[in-house]
């Protein structure tokens, strides 16, 4: 799967223009989808400088990007004529989204196991408030 990563809010706390605290798992998890084979897009506001000290960031953490602010690497205006800054991935990861950004964890378990939010949300109320068991309007004597 090809995969659209925001930085600022998402793997790192917002600190834009500087380079926040890493969240919690962030880099270890992408370093495990590139690992399962994931074409990670950095999908960032930063440009020039900005981008290239979060670029380097990522990168001595271990994480390289497949692309960064573009579909594939040598996508340029010239070569596609249908350029856009809106990509064609899979899943986006973003602070930005409704309900804002799960853990790392979270996020991991849905790409790897092709879960919906819905179905996490599912779970944790299955798992917090289990189902009572039905009850017997009769019985046998």
């Amino acid at each position: 799967m090809t995969i659209a990563v925001d930085f600022d809010g998402t793997i790192v706390e917002h600190r834009y223009p500087e380079i926040g605290e890493e969240k919690p798992f962030a880099t270890e998890t992408l370093r495990m989808l590139i690992k399962d084979h994931h074409k990670l897009i950095l999908w960032t506001v930063r440009e020039g400088e900005l981008l290239d000290e979060a670029v380097a960031w990522c990168r001595q953490r271990g994480i390289e990007f497949y692309a960064v602010n573009r579909d594939y690497p040598e996508e340029t205006i010239d070569n596609n004529p249908h350029f856009s800054r809106k990509l064609k991935v899979d899943y986006f990861i973003d602070d930005r989204n409704l309900g804002g950004l799960p853990d790392w964890g979270t996020i991991y378990d849905m790409i790897r196991h092709h879960k919906k939010w819905n179905n996490i949300i599912d779970e944790a109320i299955r798992q917090h408030y289990p189902e009572p068991p039905k009850k017997r309007w009769w019985k046998f004597w």
